[in-house]
Formats: structure tokens, sequence, C-alpha cells
């Protein structure tokens, strides 16, 4: 192969075509239900507006992140280079319903007014990333590999791998069967009959048991020919139209937008810094601060065109490298992402596919994720890892508790926290150490990495970090303000003052003696 003209396709891009393309349609097919259902949009706004402008801005994302990996490949001569996978942010897509669209659309009655709040929200993210791109390569620098692996982990243990799984336990003749076909062939290297991808195996097994069950009458897994036939009559071709009016008119609600809109921003931030070190302990090095940039410059194009939905780097290019998957996958998936919205054609994938069919795909990639925070750093970071683990979990489980109470017509307030903790829930804990997650993670990862290295110094800097974010509400808070969290925070200030007497008085022996000497898991279990 010619060093200086990479291949822009291979064999192994099929898998990750199907692989990360039925990623997309997940959240696409979940996005759609989310405005269908949830908000109550017309479909004419859905399949007119929206989802042509959210192709358009998968399309643009997917076939620069095939650019870069092309350039990159180029420039190092080599022919495993893969592409960074991206698509809209599945956290971000239930917050921006929920959190903002939704409550507006209640309170107007109006959900183009929660289209318009949505529409702002993404544009405030916007700039906070491409703000954030500036300062993202030294944010990566200073902060220990351990932490931003392990924060990854986190999510995706939590809101990655955990709804997949669930829903594959509750439909297990297609989840589980259909996780089985996945499994003997992205970790056990079985491949099916005339190279078939996994991806798509497991999805026509999934379609032939639910579509089966449907014939005898059984329904198992929600098919219907009523709504496969309904949902033709959103074919058609349909465009992005400039909503910039629209964009301006949700400033209107910028109060409740900036609550969420800058401290998600962040998020994005240190995610897409996760995700391009998580590439880069997989062998693919890419330039953060441009990594960062196209993510708010075409999630900007996206809002201005009439998506409400962040774009996002995503977890898993270490997945679809080693599937195979090198630089076509990322643009085909884009070709056929916009073909799927601009033609209307999810509105027959809603009806025609079972979503958990695709579910295990997710899973994997949770898995995969999960295990490189270990497999790619120092084991003696394992305990800051899992340390890094427990705020997402904290947020998970929030968020369960939280719909639960609501789908039972009641909240925390009206339960109270002394009769949950009676029965052992302790929400305000849950709700202290989950507010801010991602940040949450990364600081006290970073922390416990610098005490194992014995760098107190600078796991004091890292405490001192914490205190500032948990005092602004960027962490173990939720929401920006002053004085969020001022107990927390004079608790971080507390162990910034340990760390640093430790860093001038403490007396340790070398790390090299007392990795040999010492065990104090080990000692622990003992």
């Amino acid at each position: 192969m010619n060093a200086s003209k990479p291949a822009i396709w291979v064999p192994g891009d099929w898998n990750a075509l199907f692989g990360f393309g039925t990623n997309i349609l997940l959240n696409m097919l979940v996005l759609t239900g989310l405005l269908r259902f949830v908000l109550k949009m017309p479909d004419s706004l859905v399949f007119g507006r929206i989802l042509p402008a959210c192709g358009l801005m998968l399309f643009m994302s997917t076939m620069y992140y095939a650019w870069l990996a092309y350039q990159l490949a180029r420039t190092t001569g080599r022919n495993d280079v893969t592409a960074l996978p991206s698509g809209t942010s599945v956290p971000h897509m239930f917050v921006v319903v929920f959190v903002i669209m939704l409550p507006i659309t209640l309170r107007t009655g109006d959900p183009i007014k929660g289209w318009e709040a949505g529409l702002t929200w993404v544009f405030v993210q916007s700039f906070v990333l491409m703000i954030g791109g500036f300062i993202g390569p030294w944010i990566r620098k200073v902060t220990p590999r351990a932490a931003l692996l392990g924060t990854l982990a986190g999510v995706s243990i939590a809101f990655i791998s955990m709804r997949p799984a669930l829903e594959m336990f509750m439909t297990p003749l297609i989840g589980l069967i259909c996780f089985a076909i996945i499994m003997v062939s992205w970790l056990g290297s079985v491949r099916y009959f005339g190279g078939i991808p996994a991806g798509l195996v497991a999805i026509a097994v999934g379609m032939v048991i639910a579509w089966g069950s449907t014939v005898l009458g059984l329904n198992y897994g929600g098919m219907s020919l009523d709504k496969l036939a309904g949902s033709f009559s959103n074919f058609g071709f349909s465009v992005p139209i400039p909503a910039v009016g629209h964009v301006f008119a949700g400033f209107e609600f910028l109060g409740i937008i900036l609550v969420t809109a800058i401290p998600f921003g962040i998020y994005d931030l240190v995610e897409a810094i996760d995700n391009v070190e998580s590439a880069a302990a997989a062998g693919d090095s890419f330039p953060t601060t441009r990594v960062l940039t196209a993510d708010g410059i075409i999630s900007l194009i996206g809002c201005l065109m009439g998506n409400p939905f962040i774009l996002a780097v995503y977890i898993g290019q270490p997945g679809w490298k080693a599937i195979g998957g090198r630089i076509g996958y990322s643009a085909a998936t884009g070709i056929a992402v916009i073909l799927l919205a601009w033609f209307g054609i999810i509105s027959v994938m809603m009806a025609l596919i079972p979503v958990v069919a695709i579910a295990p795909i997710l899973l994997y990639i949770g898995m995969l994720i999960g295990s490189q925070a270990f497999l790619e750093t120092p084991r003696s970071h394992a305990p800051a890892i899992i340390l890094g683990l427990v705020p997402h979990v904290a947020a998970w489980g929030k968020l369960q508790i939280d719909g639960a109470l609501g789908a039972a017509g009641t909240n925390v307030a009206a339960v109270g926290l002394d009769k949950l903790g009676q029965v052992g829930v302790l929400y305000h804990g849950l709700q202290v150490i989950g507010g801010g997650a991602i940040l949450g993670g990364l600081v006290l990862t970073s922390i416990a990495v610098f005490v194992i290295d014995r760098s107190f110094s600078r796991a004091g800097v890292f405490a001192l970090v914490g205190a500032a974010f948990t005092f602004f509400g960027f962490m173990h808070g939720e929401a920006i303000g002053f004085a969020q969290s001022p107990v927390v925070a004079l608790a971080y200030l507390g162990v910034a003052a340990v760390l640093f007497g430790c860093a001038k008085y403490a007396t340790t022996a070398p790390p090299s003696v007392e990795a040999h000497t010492h065990n104090p898991v080990g000692q622990a279990a003992g």
C-alpha cells in the first residue's frame, strides 16, 4: 500500500459500518420517539425540519472525522488509523428534552416554544465547546490518563451499558440471542457465512424473532403491521431550512437554559477530551483542539438549521478499531444517515426494527471502554479508577429514583429524605456525589492517582480545583451559582491542606520499593 495515499475502505469497515451505523440509528430512533411521544411535536416538524437538520449535522461530522483520520494515516504512513465516531450526545438528548424542552412546552402549551428553547440551549453549548477547544490540550496534558479513562468508564457503565442490558433481559429471546451473535464475532473472532457483519446478522435475527412472534399472535418485541403501514405516511424529501429566527426566539428562556447549558458544555468538553485520550491509548492521536472546535462549529450549524441536539465525539473508537474499522465506516455512516433523515425513512425503521435487537451493540461498546480504563493505565491506579466510577453510579441511581417517584405521581420532597433514609436510600448522598459526575469523577480520580504516585502537591492542586468547581456548582451540585455547595467545597479545601501537608512533611518510601513491599488491597482482604 502507498503510505502517502491511505485506503478509504477496507473489509473491516463493513463490521464497523453496521456496528456504528446501528448505534447512530438507535439514537435517532430514540430521539424521534422523544420528540413525537414525549414532547408531542407534530410529524411535520419532526420529519420535515428537525430530523433533516440532525441528519445534516451527523453527515458533516462523520465526513470531517473520516477526513481527519485520512490526514493522520497519510502523515504517519500507517494503514490502521480508525476515525473517531461521532453523533448526537446521548446524555444530552435526555437532558435537553426533559430539563429544557418539556417544561417549557408544558408551561407555554406550545411545542414550538420548547423546540426554540432547545435550539438556544445548543447555541450556548456550541460556544462553550469552541472556546474550550483552546484549553483542551492543556487539560489533557495535566490530567492523569487514569482520570480521563476512568470517568469515561463511569459514563460507559452507568449511561451506555445499563439501559441496553436491562432492555436485553426484559426481552431475552431477542436481546440475549442478539448479544450472543455480537459477542462470538467481535470478542470471539467468529466469522459468519459470506463475511456478513455481526451487527447485520444480529438485527436480522432480532427482526425474524420479533415479526415471527407477531405472525403467531404473541407480539413479542412490540412489532405491529398497523404501525408499519402508518409509518409510510412520513415518506418524502425534506431538506433543512434555516431556523435562525427560532434560535434567537428561544433567548426569552435564557435564564433557564444557562443553568444547564454551561455545565453540560463543560461536560462535553471533558467527555471529548476523554474520548480523544481513549483513541490515543488505542494508537491514534488526534488533535484535541480541532476535535473540540469542530464539535462546536458543526453543532452550531446544526442548531441554526433546526436541530436541538448537541454533537459529541462518541465513546468507542477502540471498539470499532478492534473489529477492523478504519476510515470509510465513518463517511459511509454519514451518507446513510442523511438519506434516512432527508427521505423520512426513520419513520419506517422505527416500525420495522425492534430496538432491543440493537441494544447489544451499545452494551459491547460499554464493556470495551470500561475495560480500557484498566488495561491502558498502570495497575497501581486501579483503585483510583474505581473511585472515579462512583459519581456516575450515584448519578444513575438518583435518576432511577427520580423516575420511579415521578411515575408514582410524587417526588423526593413529598416523600421526605428521612423516610427514604429509613429504607436505606441515601438520596441526598446520591444527589451530592452524583452532581456534575463527569468533573467529580475526573477530580477524585486525579487526586487518588497522584496520592498513589506520592505526588501530594499535584493531588493538592486538584483538590483546590475540586473546591472551586464545587463552590460554583460545576460538581456536587445541580446548578451554577455562587456558594452552591459551600460545605463540600470547604471539605475539599481541608483535603488540599492535608495533601500539601503531606507534600512538605510526610516521609515515604520510593514508589518502586512500595510497589513490591506493600499491598493495601491484599492486606485489607486478609
